[in-house]
């Protein structure tokens, strides 16, 4: 069964081709970065019109890539929850139309689905249930991913998300946008021990996360070694202030995990999301694991990025269980995943 995966959730138009939920058959994103970089972040208006020059192109790449035409599609699949309003409306009304044009089944999609979902498409010898990490720019969550895709949220971040925190971080460094990768590769210059900057919620007992307290202690930090001139002496280093604000996140992200693991006995951990791309999460959460006799899971990054791939490989499932919408099928800017 071949599906048509459509994504256009935030900053990156997106559309694949999967077969039977995890083949590959073709997986093309247009990038927007240099379109927001002047900005230091995502501008929604110029997204949405970055997705309405490149969504038909993007579309008909992604068909000729996987050497196919909508006469041998089964369904379109597009995320329609959560995201930037008039970006999701952009890919929604394409799904819709091409749906309606060649007579194929819609299914619209929830974007966190799809990133927990991306790593069955690369480990399809996940057990069930177990813990899911989802960290991106515009979600950071901790689920119990039960077989057949049902969730129950174990806790969400009470403010800002942590991939938002490192655009944000970046940005008052003046290091540019996109934050993440820049502050990634950083840190592995720097010493992470230099700065205590704070450990938000890490002893709440629960699965809730707050970074918008670590977000401020940084930037009070740089604003006060600026002023006292101690980076320009070379007294305090960028890299140790990015290596230090790294290890901060990754400290909370990896300990809440960990005690969710624990709590449910799970012997499988998978981590997703953009921010599954950075090299200390990947590998504090892996020896984090290996002591409790756990295995973490993480996609290749180009299943961490938004994709269009793993929109239609959820879809596949849903589909198997008999999802389908109308043409009536609207975007919503928020949209939880059901809890079991």
């Amino acid at each position: 069964m071949k599906i048509l995966g459509i994504d256009t959730s935030c900053d990156e138009t997106a559309a694949a081709v999967v077969l039977d939920g995890c083949e590959i058959l073709s997986n093309i994103v247009a990038s927007q970065i240099k379109t927001h970089q002047e900005y230091g972040g995502i501008v929604p208006e110029l997204a949405s019109r970055k997705h309405i020059e490149a969504i038909n192109y993007i579309v008909n790449k992604s068909l000729a890539e996987a050497e196919v035409t909508f006469d041998d599609l089964d369904a379109i699949a597009v995320t329609n929850r959560p995201g930037l309003i008039g970006a999701l409306l952009v890919g929604v009304a394409a799904a819709k139309s091409l749906a309606y044009a060649h007579n194929l089944p819609l299914l619209g999609i929830n974007h966190i689905e799809g990133h927990i979902y991306a790593n069955y498409m690369v480990h399809d010898n996940l057990s069930f249930p177990h813990i899911c990490l989802t960290v991106s720019g515009g979600h950071t969550l901790l689920v119990e991913v039960y077989e057949g895709w049902k969730y129950k949220v174990l806790g969400t971040t009470q403010d800002d998300a942590a991939g938002e925190v490192f655009d944000k971080v970046a940005k008052y460094m003046g290091l540019g946008f996109p934050g993440g990768k820049i502050i990634d590769e950083l840190a592995q210059k720097g010493d992470p021990t230099v700065i205590d900057f704070p450990r938000p919620m890490i002893q709440s007992g629960d699965y809730q996360f707050s970074f918008s307290g670590v977000k401020t202690s940084v930037r009070y930090f740089v604003e006060k070694a600026e002023q006292a001139g101690s980076i320009e002496k070379g007294e305090i280093s960028i890299e140790d202030i990015a290596a230090s604000f790294q290890a901060a996140v990754v400290d909370v992200l990896v300990t809440k995990t960990i005690h969710a693991a624990k709590s449910s006995e799970s012997k499988a951990i998978t981590l997703t999301g953009g921010v599954a791309a950075n090299s200390l999460l990947r590998t504090s959460l892996k020896s984090a694991a290996e002591e409790i006799g756990a295995e973490v899971y993480y996609p290749p990054i180009n299943l961490c990025t938004d994709n269009g791939a793993m929109i239609a490989g959820i879809a596949y499932e849903k589909y198997q269980q008999g999802l389908r919408d109308e043409l009536s099928l609207n975007a919503a800017a928020n949209g939880s995943i059901v809890d079991v």
